[in-house]
């Protein structure tokens, strides 16, 4: 089963930065277009921001265009959303997920635990 785990969330002030990690497991994550989604206290699931399978493409929610930027280490297996400017706003729960494409925004599987992000003073 194709599996993928976040990691790297916590508590931070606003202002402050984080990087989150969404790692495969038992298989390689080169072919494999990913998305995160965020999903905060009593608010649907939205996503954040994609990358394709070379890296070469890439798209942000209006929310977070600016401050935060995805990337992509094929070599480690691992894409990465660094979070910069962080807001109260960013709160959420941060899952990554994969995607048939990022123009489509349609996603396949199941989520992940995800890692909780809690931007607070």
């Amino acid at each position: 089963q194709l599996q993928l785990v976040e990691s790297g969330g916590g508590l931070v002030q606003p202002g402050g930065s984080l990087r989150l990690s969404c790692a495969a497991s038992g298989f390689t994550l080169d072919y494999y277009t990913i998305g995160w989604f965020r999903q905060a206290p009593g608010k649907e699931r939205e996503g954040v921001s994609c990358i394709s399978s070379s890296g070469s493409i890439t798209n942000y929610a209006d929310s977070v265009k600016g401050r935060f930027t995805i990337s992509r280490d094929n070599a480690k297996n691992t894409v990465y959303l660094q979070l910069n400017s962080l807001k109260p706003e960013d709160t959420a729960v941060y899952y990554c997920v994969f995607m048939t494409s990022c123009s489509t925004g349609v996603r396949f599987g199941s989520w992940g635990q995800g890692t909780q992000v809690t931007v607070s003073s």
